[in-house]
């Protein structure tokens, strides 16, 4: 896939829509240069693709029996940063759109975990000793096993008599919620290699060598430097930037990236709807692709917003709505032209 060119968006005639060359590519990274677009777009591309592509990660932890020298939360930490495999995230149901009450098989997997040392040696448990129920095919939540052992990440040493039995529910989510579910273990992201534009301070001490300080990167090598006594372009902009998307075993990283460029294409699709309904299908958005955790499902975002929020500390209504406060006997703030609940005010 070397020097590979692909363009998905380009018609006929039109050499101004976004270009991707791909430079490398394997089962674990890809190395991609974008061009022909601007900078705002090849950042959100990059923070879509980091934060918001969703995959399984486990996010319930039932701890039977554990016998073993680490905590039960140390434990469950552990689990839960363990790769699944969610090449078929998009089979299961987000929680919060599930019908069911907390879990079932069509938003979350079962996996469990039972292992005793009966031994004098020391037990080693690993990813692969989690065992995923099979009412799911075996590319969805399965954890990721790519040593060349076959066994995984290390979660727990046993000792003999030591024991742990438990159950784990895998969920579905995105990067912005928790990183446990974020698909790239790394993202590089870079323009102009030589610093035409001076968008970076290269600073360096008196006595360094700024070559030796500020190494340039492989991609200098796909630019032509700057020329002794170039004047400075004011006006000059980024076009080209340089990607490179290593996956944490969960996703291909070429699934990640189409998948980050389907959701970005699904959150501008709603933001139009948002703003004109009756061009593009009339009532409210709807959006389908991952939200983040303070979206309800009426397309709202936090409840605070609202004037009169009951919050949960005294029961009564926020003072920024000109409500009462939780503090005293109930007075409005002096912000809102009443009088404070802890006391009279200074100008009387």
């Amino acid at each position: 896939m070397d020097g590979m060119d692909y363009d998905p968006m380009a018609m006929d005639g039109d050499s101004e829509q976004p270009q991707v060359k791909i430079s490398a590519a394997d089962q674990t990274h890809v190395d991609f240069e974008l061009s022909r677009t601007n900078l705002s777009f090849a950042n959100s591309l990059r923070r879509v693709i980091q934060a918001e592509v969703p995959t399984i990660a486990i996010d319930l932890v039932e701890i039977e029996v554990n016998t073993s020298v680490l905590a039960d939360e140390f434990i469950a930490h552990r689990l839960g940063l363990i790769p699944l495999d969610s090449k078929n995230a998009n089979d299961l149901n987000y929680s919060r759109d599930c019908d069911c009450e907390q879990y079932c098989e069509q938003c979350s997997v079962t996996l469990t975990l039972n292992a005793k040392c009966q031994s004098d040696e020391v037990m080693k448990v690993y990813a692969s000793d989690l065992v995923p129920d099979g009412r799911h095919s075996s590319s969805v939540g399965k954890p990721v096993i790519t040593d060349p052992d076959g066994l995984g990440c290390l979660i727990a040493k046993l000792r003999r008599d030591q024991e742990l039995k438990i159950t784990c529910i895998a969920k579905k989510g995105i990067a912005k919620e928790h990183a446990k579910w974020m698909p790239t273990s790394a993202v590089g992201f870079e323009y102009d290699p030589h610093n035409k534009m001076n968008h970076t301070d290269l600073w360096f001490e008196n006595d360094t060598d700024p070559d030796k300080e500020w190494p340039k990167s492989k991609y200098a090598e796909w630019e032509d430097p700057p020329q002794e006594g170039e004047p400075f372009d004011y006006d000059a902009k980024p076009n080209r930037f340089y990607f490179e998307v290593e996956t944490s075993g969960s996703m291909e990283p070429d699934q990640i990236v189409q998948q980050g460029i389907r959701t970005l294409q699904e959150k501008i699709g709603a933001l139009l709807k948002g703003l004109d309904p009756r061009k593009y299908g009339g009532g409210e958005a709807e959006f389908d692709g991952p939200r983040s955790p303070d979206m309800n499902m009426e397309g709202g975002t936090t409840p605070w917003q609202d004037q009169g929020f009951t919050t949960p500390y005294g029961g009564n209504a926020t003072a920024y709505g000109g409500g009462m406060t939780a503090y005293g006997q109930g007075g409005q703030t002096a912000y809102g032209g009443g009088v404070p609940s802890y006391g009279q005010p200074s100008w009387q």
